[in-house]
């Protein structure tokens, strides 16, 4: 499938400039201006109210969107240190959350058997989609499947699918038809949370925050699917959400009862970043594990 990027070599270039831009503006213009006087760290500011899914969201600075996929990106992570040489950044997040929220709540067996058995959740996909052993999955197939899986969750179409992993419509509509086949459940649960939303008004999340879809039994197509779509993914990503704040309501009280020097600095999405001791770091890691 031939984007925008293939057409000219000039493309290459401008995307070059644009992510060296922003990362100069965002990043090393910025973050030195933004330096406590006092305590000579950044501070964040924490929003609950912002995000549509109830996570927490984070501005001046936004520490939850420091780059990470590129080496250009990498470097600028390396600029956030612990306070001092007794200190080490901790990062811990849960693999693979929504995922297995999906199965949770849709109760598949296929895909709550492979979480259960340490199966990779892509490789497994993939196996049932091209009906393949484990063992003759591809890097490909493995890609397309997570791909699909993500998709999955935010109601991703064919015509989405088949510019994500470049194929043509058709072919992604194969897969994603396959893909229902052998995770019928997956397919209930969305339809019922999409029938649940026209019928209530909202959808909810495992601990039972609403979102409100005004939208759902609109008779515009478009914006009928965009409500839709969020039938499907509020549910998830809000129980995601849910789960971390728990999280870290529990993990700073497990840390204030042994009065530890540790101290959780960051979250970003479904990750906790500590600031830990390296005297704590074997009583915080299983507090943490466990949290």
């Amino acid at each position: 499938m031939l984007t925008l990027k293939d057409v000219h070599p000039i493309i290459d270039k401008i995307l070059n400039y644009r992510e060296i831009t922003k990362l100069k503006s965002t990043y090393v213009d910025a973050l030195p201006k933004m330096v406590n006087p006092v305590t000579q760290r950044v501070h964040t500011t924490f929003r609950q109210t912002i995000a549509a899914t109830g996570r927490l969201s984070s501005d001046n600075p936004n520490l939850q969107n420091i780059p990470i996929r590129t080496e250009r990106g990498q470097q600028i992570r390396k600029a956030f240190i612990p306070r001092n040489n007794d200190f080490v950044l901790i990062s811990a997040d849960y693999s693979q959350i929504e995922l297995r929220l999906v199965a949770a709540m849709s109760g598949d067996e296929s895909m709550l058997d492979a979480f259960k058995n340490n199966i990779d959740i892509h490789t497994a996909t993939a196996a049932k989609v091209y009906g393949v052993e484990l063992k003759d999955v591809t890097k490909e197939m493995r890609y397309k499947a997570k791909s699909v899986n993500f998709g999955i969750i935010y109601g991703q179409g064919a015509f989405g699918l088949a510019q994500n992993i470049g194929v043509t419509r058709t072919e992604a509509k194969n897969i994603i038809d396959n893909y229902f086949l052998q995770f019928p459940k997956i397919k209930d649960y969305m339809n019922g949370n999409i029938k649940f939303a026209k019928e209530q008004g909202y959808v909810k999340t495992i601990m039972g925050r609403r979102r409100y879809l005004r939208d759902i039994n609109s008779k515009n197509f478009t914006v009928r699917g965009f409500a839709e779509r969020n039938a499907i993914n509020s549910p998830v990503q809000g129980s995601a959400a849910d789960l971390i704040k728990l999280a870290m309501i529990d993990i700073h009280t497990e840390f204030k009862k042994h009065n530890l020097k540790s101290k959780m600095t960051l979250q970003v999405h479904d990750e906790l970043v500590f600031d830990a001791h390296k005297s704590e770091l074997e009583i915080i890691k299983p507090i943490i594990q466990q949290k």
